[in-house]
């Protein structure tokens, strides 16, 4: 003789636990959506490239509380570009970027400028390498 099982009550959606993203997860997001928006920039207009060569990648710190996430992200720049222009595609992308994959509002994203790569110096660089 066999007895039927019984099943579980079921558990109302909001009541099943939470999934949390780790702040480093977060901050690897918004370093990536940077890149990305750097990269759009630069396949720009050609006076945005450059002298060719890739400044430094971009990263990212970022605080969450709840479902807010507060991102600073660091950048090395070409100088001159419209420093301004490449400020805000980043930005615009972190936000997008962090929404959509982590479901988190971002209320604001500071951009640090570390260092800016002038086409002159970068350029006597390469051909001082070269001579050696």
């Amino acid at each position: 003789m066999t007895t039927p099982r019984s099943t579980p009550p079921r558990v109302p959606p909001a009541e099943r636990g939470a999934t949390r993203i780790a702040d480093r997860v977060v901050a690897k997001l918004a370093a990536q959506a940077a890149r990305e928006a750097l990269a759009a920039q630069r396949a720009g207009p050609p006076a945005a490239a450059g002298a060719g060569a890739v400044p430094g990648a971009p990263h990212a710190t970022v605080t969450v509380h709840h479902d807010i996430a507060r991102v600073r992200v660091s950048l090395e720049l070409d100088y001159p570009s419209d420093l301004a222009a490449q400020c805000a595609a980043a930005r615009r992308q972190v936000v997008r970027r962090v929404e959509e994959c982590a479901s988190m509002s971002v209320p604001e994203v500071d951009i640090d400028i570390e260092h800016l790569h002038s086409a002159h110096t970068r350029t006597a660089a390469t051909r001082d390498r070269k001579l050696r």
